[in-house]
């Protein structure tokens, strides 16, 4: 379980931290609270013993998504995000610059949750979000890159094509019953891990509960 820390500022995340004592190892901590906190909040987690899920994804020309990987190796993050579509050049990249010592691991997004065929076919993908995620994790894999986020509905086919050994994160996850505010592609945990998942992202459903630890 990775925690998503969706907050604009560091002091309500680390409140929520706080609140769940030790139990949770992952905090994933996103464009918001990054832009808002950098750096120190990264650092101020790992201090306290917990692994960072850097959620960036990051996308734009090579070099500067590689000289983004080495700021996050400096930070301390243990997985960091960039999104497939940004292509082979990116991608690679990317993975020659986490080969450095303490670097984190990769994560390539595929499609992401909020997004179905009728997102996609608005961008020009006539796929369905299944063939375009694996097409994107196959390149991915072909870079270098052996960690890849997707739906629920996609990590069945991506364990067969990529083995046991890749990791593969599934936000998007909700109790049975709960809200899915903007998340189209969504599924429980007990169905998320029985097929094929290696870490859950879990947002809302804990960060704004009335008793997170419930």
């Amino acid at each position: 379980l990775a925690v998503a820390l969706d907050f604009s500022d560091a002091r309500q995340a680390l409140d929520l931290v706080d609140s769940l004592g030790d139990t949770c190892q992952w905090f994933k901590v996103g464009m918001e609270l990054y832009y808002a906190a950098g750096n120190p909040l990264i650092e101020d987690l790992r201090n306290r013993g917990f692994d960072v899920f850097l959620d960036l994804k990051l996308h734009d020309i090579p070099n500067t998504v590689a000289s983004a990987v080495r700021t996050a190796t400096a930070a301390g993050a243990s997985l960091l995000t960039l999104h497939a579509s940004g292509g082979a050049a990116m991608m690679t990249a990317a993975a020659q610059a986490a080969t450095a010592p303490g670097s984190p691991r990769l994560l390539a997004v595929t499609v992401l949750t909020s997004m179905d065929a009728t997102e996609l076919t608005g961008i020009g993908i006539t796929d369905t979000p299944a063939a375009q995620a694996l097409r994107l994790a196959k390149l991915a894999r072909s870079c270098g890159i052996d960690g890849m986020v997707c739906s629920s509905e996609e990590v069945a086919s991506l364990r067969t094509e990529l083995g046991p050994e890749a990791l593969l994160v599934i936000p998007g996850i909700r109790p049975a019953g709960a809200a899915l505010n903007d998340q189209k592609r969504i599924a429980t945990p007990e169905s998320a891990i029985a097929a094929g998942a290696s870490l859950l992202v879990v947002g809302r459903p804990i960060t704004r509960a009335d008793n997170p630890m419930t």
